[in-house]
């Protein structure tokens, strides 16, 4: 049952938030005005204290304030804030362009281009590739979620709502099928389908899309947002060699997935891939505005100032927070532990499916878990208010639980929460499920809620 607490401070301040800003910035879902937050745990204006199963969209890799990233920010916040690259160069940028370098997969040569968010550093992977390439045509995905500039709303593919009264959008990026085992598009079963989905872009190769003019492939080896979709494992190797047989860069954006957060560095050394171009950002600093496109040297070389330059593009205090990120995940060897909670966590709800009809598919690595919550197990119809529902219930009881797609809850906590947490939140999440299946959960938490 709920334990809800009183939230007056955080009420007033949603509501002065709706009067000012734009409705653009946020997704509705519960009222909560953090105030504080370290390791695992926020607290609100009111006091209340919650377990983070969001991790700030799945940025807080190495938990809230660890204190090796905040030593190093302060440190750099005492010699100097910002210059901009664009001008002049400082120690810290090159230090972490080294280190970038150094983790991403491939022994080639490589350099690095600097921007704030992962939206841009699609914008800018969109630029490189046709500079490069001389080509237009970029292949993307649907389902793909990229950003919210215009780049990179050309390539998501997630939901409409991205696309309503904004266009025209960029030209030349075309959206093929991804594969989606769960709710497959061809309605097919793997292994038997042959991997229809990556029949289907060798057919528009075939037919409509003449190879020789696409400049990329741009891919989440794991899309998140669409609601953590796991490719098959012969998926992803195919894919890359489709893409060197007609001379495509292959570019894996690893935004959501990089940084331990699936139980490797990234996400493409599930499948000992080495992309020609990584898309980073969001875990990159733990929480401090960055992004990174990691590319091939030969590649990194075709385009000049200011084709991609932003003024506070790799920020000092952000690449010092990223240094010290990539230290601590080392020291710490945070993608392991990723990898061991992830499968505890899996198996924990995989258990829960036992008790609760709800819950159709759990799937997921390290700790980027989605469970999927359906109306129905035979016909996989996603549920999307007592999902809204469970979110609610959650946030009533003291975790922070939001969820993709319409149906799947985003299980993405800190790399660094703890056994003891990780239960009491699991406890959490099957008693709000229990409350939603059995009518505890008020119709109208719906009305308040919005969600993807």
């Amino acid at each position: 049952m709920s334990s809800r607490k009183e939230v007056p401070q955080c009420e007033k301040v949603v509501k002065e938030d709706r009067e000012l800003l734009s409705p653009s910035l946020r997704i509705k879902y519960f009222p909560l005005v953090v105030a504080s937050a370290e390791g695992a745990r926020l607290w609100d204006l009111d006091g209340n204290e919650y377990i983070d199963f969001l991790c700030g969209a799945a940025t807080t890799n190495t938990g809230h304030r660890h204190p090796r990233v905040v030593k190093a920010i302060k440190e750099q916040c005492d010699k100097f804030i910002h210059n901009t690259l664009a001008y002049s160069y400082y120690e810290n940028a090159v230090e972490l362009a080294r280190r970038l370098t150094e983790i991403t997969p491939g022994v080639f040569p490589k350099r690095v281009a600097y921007g704030l968010s992962g939206s841009d550093a699609n914008d800018g992977t969109i630029k490189l590739v046709r500079s490069y390439t001389g080509r237009q045509k970029i292949i993307s995905f649907l389902k793909s979620y990229h950003g919210t500039t215009y780049g990179a709303i050309s390539l998501s593919g997630i939901t409409i709502r991205m696309r309503r009264r904004l266009g025209p959008f960029l030209p030349e990026i075309y959206h093929v099928p991804y594969p989606d085992c769960y709710r497959c598009p061809f309605k097919l079963e793997y292994p038997e389908c042959g991997l229809s989905c990556l029949g289907f872009i060798e057919n528009l190769f075939d037919m409509t899309i003449p190879p020789e003019e696409v400049a990329a492939l741009v891919i989440e080896p794991i899309q998140g947002d669409s609601g953590v979709i796991i490719p098959p494992n012969d998926y992803l190797p195919k894919l890359m060699k489709l893409c060197k047989d007609h001379g495509i860069l292959f570019a894996a954006e690893e935004v959501q997935t990089g940084f331990g957060r699936t139980g490797k560095w990234f996400a493409v050394m599930h499948w000992n891939l080495e992309p020609d171009i990584m898309i980073l950002a969001k875990a990159i600093a733990s929480g401090m505005p960055l992004s990174a496109i990691v590319a091939r040297k030969e590649i990194m070389e075709a385009w000049e100032a200011p084709a991609h330059l932003l003024t506070a593009e790799g920020n000092p205090l952000s690449c010092a927070a990223a240094i010290a990120t990539i230290d601590v995940m080392k020291e710490e060897r945070l993608p392991e532990r990723a990898a061991r909670m992830g499968e505890y966590i899996m198996k924990r709800f995989k258990e829960m499916m036992d008790r609760h009809e709800l819950i159709g598919d759990v799937r997921g690595k390290g700790v980027l878990i989605g469970v999927d919550l359906v109306k129905d197990r035979k016909t996989r119809e996603p549920a999307r208010d007592e999902t809204l529902k469970v979110d609610w219930r959650c946030w009533e009881n003291g975790l922070i639980l939001v969820h993709f797609g319409k149906s799947v809850l985003r299980i993405a906590p800190p790399l660094t929460i703890t056994k003891e947490e990780a239960d009491q939140a699991l406890g959490i999440i099957e008693e709000s499920i229990d409350d939603v299946e059995k009518g505890r959960v008020p119709d109208e938490v719906v009305q308040r809620m919005g969600g993807w």
